[in-house]
């Protein structure tokens, strides 16, 4: 066994912690959302329990990630940070604070009484994820009522080969998994720029679908509001209403609009993003005025919303790649501080422009870079997240750990792996046992006792902050993984799948009811009809900020 020595890690392991944090009341909470003053409000629970319940602007900060997560995703360190979070009867907020604290934030802040005081102080609190911008596209269909069709009707256009054109508005990977027959996939923030290609004929209807509501209808309207000349409708609850209608769906299609784009249309694309974010408000700033946006107290998010592809071939220093449609799905992902100023950038003046067009909508404070020469793009490749330096501790090479488990064949070596669960289901070492790493003291319990444990995750980051907290919980042997999983995958060594060694729930994954068609046909109706209730929700809580331009 070797032992890498690093930097050590100026952050605390998420073990219990004793100091006293200054709280903020719900009342608190509200006022600064009211106010549109930033203010980040974490949930620091995995993400199926934060799915079940939380306030309409809290973000998901699972504390088993939080050393990974926080300097990308909260990045001024005197971000107003208000926590909460309780598992299994233990409050995670103090944990979580003092993570932040070692992490350099100087502003943190605990929830008075928790989500429990929340609720019962009469705060409304959602279901699911990306609840802010799913609750938007319901209020963009009531209000500007947004042209559907039913999975019957679309299903009859297909099978008359009628003139009409299907694009699919989420991610590709998302589509590939299941696409309505005959559908083209055209991730949100490209429709405007891509459609005309693919139907050049103003007669020619297009139909826009995702998995449930809200792509479809901010990606139909986005086409509605630039002035397309084709006629324009949503599938009406997109691949769950089609399964629900008994119809069939494809599988691993891959079809996408035409890479190039002409010049009439890119003219055309262009006139109608910037007459409607200007008609929504969004402010433009020249790349070299960038810096002015940096005000003492103010955080700025900046994204560029091409492609993936397109962003590694070269991107504007400083920015990080977020394509647009997945922006305005996920923004409480992307940008957890409300009040936060976002700043936006494309190649061709169209994607940043319908983006940032829906961003203000959404009470954003939001600007668009205006076209820069290409030797702007200076970075290439993908960027790095900035994360804290983890702790020094023991590593085994893939071999080595290969030697040991046949060596100990009765338990006196035991891998944990931190990884995903979903990743964990898909592959893992042979024997070893799933942890969520906020929950190993529970986990150990759940663990025949081991001589030496050796942690492991994708790549073995996370397992190097999940061994520091070992190593306060036991007298044993303690390594990590050298490279993790990938690394032992690479050596051609043995693996196994499956729910073989559930030492934690798989609470870490919320199951979308819109992943997969064999949800039960209850959670996916059950998911509709809370989407039809968002609006009602928003209403109770006041706190939303939407306009629709």
């Amino acid at each position: 066994m070797t032992i890498q020595h690093a930097t050590p890690s100026t952050t605390p392991a998420t073990t219990p912690a004793t100091p006293a944090f200054p709280t903020f009341t719900r009342a608190q909470v509200r006022q600064a959302l009211l106010a549109g003053a930033e203010i980040a409000l974490i949930d620091v629970r995995e993400e199926d329990p934060f799915a079940q319940a939380h306030p309409l602007w809290a973000a998901n900060f699972p504390l088993s990630k939080l050393e990974l997560e926080a300097w990308p995703r909260i990045p001024r360190r005197d971000t107003l940070i208000v926590v909460y979070g309780e598992h299994a009867g233990e409050d995670l907020a103090p944990r979580a604070a003092s993570v932040l604290q070692a992490l350099g934030y100087t502003n943190v802040h605990r929830l008075e009484g928790g989500l429990a005081a929340w609720i019962a102080e009469g705060g409304e609190v959602f279901r699911d994820v990306n609840v802010p911008s799913k609750s938007f596209g319901e209020v963009v269909e009531a209000q500007r009522h947004t042209p559907s069709l039913s999975a019957e009707q679309v299903q009859a256009l297909i099978d008359s080969k009628a003139d009409a054109v299907i694009v699919d508005a989420r991610r590709f990977d998302e589509y590939q998994t299941m696409s309505i027959p005959t559908a083209t996939s055209v991730p949100g923030a490209e429709l405007v720029l891509r459609v005309r290609e693919l139907a050049p004929d103003p007669r020619t209807q297009v139909i826009v679908n995702c998995a449930g509501r809200t792509r479809s209808i901010i990606g139909t309207q986005s086409l509605v509001n630039a002035g397309i000349p084709n006629p324009v409708a949503a599938l009406r609850n997109g691949t769950i209403g089609w399964t629900l209608a008994g119809q069939r769906l494809d599988r691993g299609a891959s079809r996408r609009a035409p890479a190039a784009v002409g010049a009439d249309n890119r003219d055309s694309a262009r006139r109608g993003a910037r007459e409607i974010a200007d008609r929504a408000g969004v402010r433009r700033i020249a790349l070299a005025a960038l810096p002015s946006l940096q005000e003492p107290g103010r955080t700025v998010y900046r994204f560029d919303v091409r492609t993936p592809e397109e962003f590694a071939d070269g991107h504007l220093p400083g920015f990080v790649n977020v394509p647009g449609g997945q922006l305005v799905q996920e923004t409480d992902h992307n940008a957890p501080v409300r009040g936060a100023r976002i700043v936006l950038a494309d190649d061709d003046d169209v994607r940043a422009g319908m983006t940032a067009s829906w961003l203000a909508q959404m009470g954003w404070d939001v600007w668009v870079v205006e076209p820069a020469d290409a030797a702007a793009r200076s970075e290439a490749g993908a960027v790095a997240a900035s994360v804290p330096v983890p702790p020094a501790v023991p590593t085994v090479a893939p071999a080595e750990l290969a030697a040991w488990l046949d060596k100990d064949a009765h338990g006196g070596t035991v891998v944990l792996d931190f990884t995903a669960s979903a990743n964990y289901v898909k592959r893992h070492l042979p024997g070893a046992y799933f942890v969520i790493r906020a929950q190993l003291a529970d986990a150990l319990v759940r663990i025949p006792p081991a001589r030496r444990y050796v942690l492991t995750c994708g790549s073995s980051l996370l397992a190097r902050f999940a061994a520091a907290d070992l190593q306060r919980l036991t007298d044993a042997e303690v390594a990590v993984l050298e490279g993790g999983t990938q690394a032992w995958i690479a050596a051609g060594l043995p693996l196994e799948s499956g729910e073989t060694h559930l030492a934690s729930e798989r609470t870490d994954r919320y199951r979308r009811p819109y992943e997969g068609t064999d949800n039960p046909r209850e959670a996916m109706q059950g998911y509709l009809d809370w989407e039809f209730g968002l609006i009602a929700q928003l209403e109770r809580d006041g706190t939303h900020g939407f306009r629709v331009a």
